[in-house]
């Protein structure tokens, strides 16, 4: 009986916080919202399927040993011509464009998500730094972020891009391209992460649970971890969020300018690329469906961070 009752009461918090979550305004909003609720599924397959892009996908497109250059610019499957091993035709190469397209849109996520979370981390301590301690140093971060605001954040990135390649040895260039497109994009976008957090912990600092935690001799970095960031973290949700589909962009411009990510790990940007080239000769689907499936993640991440946003604010309720 002593063990019934304690695996209850181990349950009970569960049970509570499970109840706070499904009674929320949040949820509710949510619940009610048709086109959130389609954009959240739509997201959710996505990312499942590009998790598990070695399972789902028809075939590896990067395995010379299944990928055959006689299947080469086969059309889809419904079009005369077509091969119903591949429903979404074939590229230049051979390879099937939906194992492609999976396989690209897993690498297009996680430049997204590592450079979103990259940006998120400098922006929001900076903010916090700046927006805390004021005077001198939150002068000096607002005025460098000021200047990189000046110039478009594909400016930023292309430049921050070239000068890696330029300093790297050539033959690390493909080896270390995911890493440098993750790093320019990331830096080119903490800028809007800082002014958030800033503004929002200059308003937070002269609360009076800040003045009392100073009193009893809590330290500033304390401070600014557990009182003040749990209080900016909603607006930075929202950001991370709506940035997250500009981060895909951004990615897919790159590397649709070629100086992205190489051939040998193709992401989106890279496959529009290597479709345009055709898209006038009559093979139209190898650049069509990339961009397609690009154009339906974006608008699946916009339309969560639209709702996100509205869900967050207290004077929409």
């Amino acid at each position: 009986m002593s063990n019934v009752s304690t695996r209850k009461s181990r349950d009970r918090p569960h049970r509570r916080t499970l109840s706070r979550i499904f009674d929320s305004d949040i949820w509710y909003s949510f619940r009610t919202s048709p086109e959130t609720v389609c954009a959240a599924v739509i997201t959710l397959l996505i990312f499942l399927a590009t998790a598990l892009a070695p399972w789902v996908a028809p075939q590896n497109p990067f395995d010379l040993t299944v990928v055959d250059i006689l299947d080469a610019f086969t059309p889809p499957a419904w079009v005369e011509g077509g091969n119903a091993h591949f429903l979404l035709g074939t590229d230049d190469q051979g390879r099937g464009v939906l194992s492609t397209i999976i396989h690209g849109s897993r690498v297009s996520l996680l430049v997204g998500l590592l450079s979103v979370l990259f940006s998120m981390i400098l922006g929001v301590g900076c903010g916090l730094i700046a927006g805390f301690s004021g005077g001198l140093l939150d002068m000096i971060i607002m005025r460098i972020a000021d200047i990189q605001l000046s110039f478009p954040t594909i400016l930023v990135a292309l430049l921050i891009d070239g000068v890696a390649r330029t300093a790297l040895p050539h033959e690390l260039h493909e080896d270390l391209a995911l890493y440098v497109l993750i790093f320019s994009i990331g830096i080119s976008s903490w800028v809007h992460y800082a002014r958030t957090v800033r503004g929002s912990t200059l308003v937070e600092r002269d609360k009076e649970y800040v003045q009392a935690a100073q009193l009893v001799g809590m330290n500033s970095f304390l401070i600014l971890i557990r009182h003040i960031l749990p209080n900016v973290m909603g607006p930075v949700l929202v950001l991370a969020t709506l940035g997250l589909a500009s981060a895909i962009i951004s990615e897919a411009t790159l590397s649709f300018l070629g100086v992205g990510l190489p051939p040998t790990q193709p992401s989106l940007g890279t496959l529009i690329r290597i479709g345009n080239e055709y898209l006038f000769s009559g093979h139209w689907w190898i650049t069509i469906f990339p961009g397609s499936a690009l154009i339906v993640i974006v608008l699946g991440v916009n339309l969560l961070g639209d709702w996100l946003r509205d869900a967050l604010n207290p004077k929409l309720r």
